[in-house]
C-alpha cells in the first residue's frame, strides 16, 4: 500500500512517470541497526520513519532541498547521472546472478549482525566482511544465470532492432523460456497469499504513531540524542537519494525542461515537477511509517519506464494500479522470475553511461569527485554515498586549490552534514 500511495501522489500531484516504494537499503538499516543494534522495537523504529518523513516535509516545503539542488555544480550533477547508470547495471548484473562473492572465512567481521567468532549458523541472514570479498563471474551453470543470460541476448536484439515494448517483450518471451528450464515459477496458492497479506497489514497499520511507537522513545536524554542522530542518518540518505534520481534520470531525459528546471531554480511555490516530486516523496515517507514499511525512495528502476517512453504522471498511475493488483494477484506476478527483470536493469544501466561524456575528464579537479561520485554509488550500493564521496572531495580539492568562490555556503553545510552522518554512523 505504501507503494500504491505514493506512486500515485508523484502521478497524479506531480504528473512525474515516477514509482516510488520501501527503499531496501532503508529496510537493512531498519532491521540490523535500529532493532537489531539500537535494541528499538519495530514499532518504534516506525516511529522513526514517520519523524523521518514528519523532517523531509519541512525541509522541501521551506525550499531548502531545492537550494541544495541549486547548489551541486554541473560537472557533479553529470557524474551523479552516470553513477546512478553505472548502479543500476550493478544491480541488473547482482541480480541475474551473474557475479559470485567469494568471503575469506578469516576475514568474516560479522554473521547475521553479531561479531563473527568462527562459528557457524543454522541460517544465514547476513555476513559482513572487509575488503577481501572478491566478485567473479558465474559459471552460468545454473539454469536461473543462464536465463538471464539467455534474456539479456533477447533484450539486447530487441533494443538494437528497435521493437516497441522490448522491455515488456523480452520479460514475457524470458519468462516463457524460463519454464522449461524450470525457473519460472508456475505453482500458485492465491488464497492463501491474499489473505495472509491484509492479515498482516491489520495488525501493522498505525503502529508508529501508537503509544508504544513515536510517543516511547522519549523516555530520557540519552534516548533522545541517539533518536535525533538516527532520524538525521535516515533523513540526509532519503533526501540525496531523491535528488539524485531526479537529477540523474529527469534533467538527462528532458522529463524537466528548461522551463521548468528555470521555474524551480528561480521561481516561489510549487510549480514545477521537481518541487511537486520532492514534496511527494516526502509524504510517501510520513505514509511509509504509518502503514508500516521502511522510508519510502523514488526508485532508480523507475528509469526503465522513462527509457521506454513514459514521459507524465499516467505512467506513474499506471504503476500504482500494476502495485494495486500486485497486492491482489502477488502469486500470479511471482510468477516472473528475477531472470527475466535484471536484463532490464542491466540495459537502461548501458544507455544512461552517455552522460560520463559530458564530464571534464581532462580537469582533474573535476575528474576527482566526478569518479568518486559515481564509482561510490555502485560500490556502496547507495545513492547518497556517492553524493557525499564526490562533495566532500570536491570541497576538500577546492579549498586546497584555494578557489573557495567556487563552493557556495550550501555545498559547505551539506558537505559538513554529510560527515557529522558517517560520524554518528562510526559511533554507533
Amino acid at each position: 500500500m505504501t507503494a500504491v500511495v505514493g506512486t500515485l501522489i508523484t502521478g497524479l500531484f506531480a504528473n512525474l512517470p515516477y514509482a516510488l516504494a520501501p527503499s531496501i537499503g532503508m529496510q537493512a538499516m531498519f532491521t540490523y541497526t535500529i532493532v537489531f543494534g539500537l535494541g528499538y522495537t519495530w514499532k518504534q523504529a516506525l516511529g522513526m520513519v514517520f519523524l523521518v518523513g514528519l523532517v523531509d516535509v519541512i525541509i522541501t516545503l521551506t525550499k531548502i532541498r531545492s537550494a541544495i539542488v541549486k547548489a551541486i555544480p554541473d560537472q557533479l550533477k553529470h557524474a551523479i547521472a552516470a553513477g546512478i547508470g553505472l548502479f543500476i547495471a550493478y544491480i541488473g548484473l547482482k541480480n541475474a546472478g551473474f557475479l559470485n562473492f567469494l568471503v575469506d572465512p578469516q576475514n568474516i567481521l560479522t554473521l547475521n549482525n553479531k561479531p563473527f567468532t568462527g562459528g557457524g549458523a543454522k541460517v544465514i541472514e547476513s555476513i559482513t566482511a572487509n575488503g577481501s570479498t572478491t566478485p567473479e563471474i558465474a559459471t552460468f551453470s545454473q539454469p536461473a544465470v543462464l536465463l538471464g543470460l539467455i534474456g539479456l541476448v533477447v533484450l539486447v536484439l530487441l533494443v538494437v532492432a528497435n521493437v516497441p515494448g522490448a522491455f515488456l517483450l523480452s520479460v514475457f518471451i524470458t519468462t516463457i523460456i524460463g519454464i522449461p528450464m524450470g525457473v519460472t515459477n508456475t505453482h500458485i496458492d492465491a488464497m492463501a497469499s491474499f489473505t495472509s497479506t491484509f492479515k498482516d497489514f491489520g495488525g501493522i497499520f498505525g503502529q508508529a504513531l501508537g503509544p508504544d511507537g513515536l510517543w516511547s522513545m522519549f523516555t530520557s536524554p540519552k534516548h533522545i540524542l541517539i533518536v535525533v542522530l538516527t532520524v538525521f542518518s535516515m533523513g540526509l540518505s532519503g533526501l540525496f537519494d531523491a535528488i539524485g534520481t531526479f537529477i540523474g534520470t529527469g534533467m538527462t531525459t528532458g522529463i524537466f525542461s528548461e522551463a521548468d528546471q528555470k521555474e524551480f531554480y528561480e521561481g516561489k511555490g510549487f510549480k514545477s515537477k521537481m518541487d511537486r516530486g520532492l514534496v511527494a516523496d516526502t509524504f510517501a515517507t510520513m505514509f511509509a511509517g504509518i502503514f508500516g514499511t521502511s522510508n519510502t525512495t523514488t526508485f532508480i528502476e523507475a528509469s526503465a519506464g522513462i527509457k521506454a517512453g513514459g514521459r507524465t504522471g499516467l505512467t506513474s498511475v499506471v504503476v500504482a494500479i500494476g502495485f494495486l493488483l500486485a497486492i491482489i494477484a502477488a502469486p500470479l506476478v511471482n510468477v516472473i522470475p528475477t531472470a527475466a527483470t535484471a536484463p532490464i536493469l542491466i540495459v537502461v544501466g548501458i544507455m544512461m553511461m552517455n552522460e560520463f561524456k559530458a564530464i571534464e575528464w581532462d580537469d582533474i579537479e573535476i575528474a576527482i569527485p566526478a569518479f568518486f561520485t559515481s564509482a561510490f554509488m555502485a560500490f556502496s550500493y547507495s545513492i547518497s554515498y556517492g553524493i557525499a564521496a564526490g562533495f566532500i572531495f570536491f570541497v576538500v580539492i577546492k579549498s586546497v586549490k584555494r578557489k573557495f568562490a567556487e563552493i557556495s555556503p550550501i555545498l559547505w553545510i551539506v558537505t559538513i552534514l554529510f560527515l557529522l552522518n558517517f560520524i554518528s554512523l562510526a559511533v554507533n
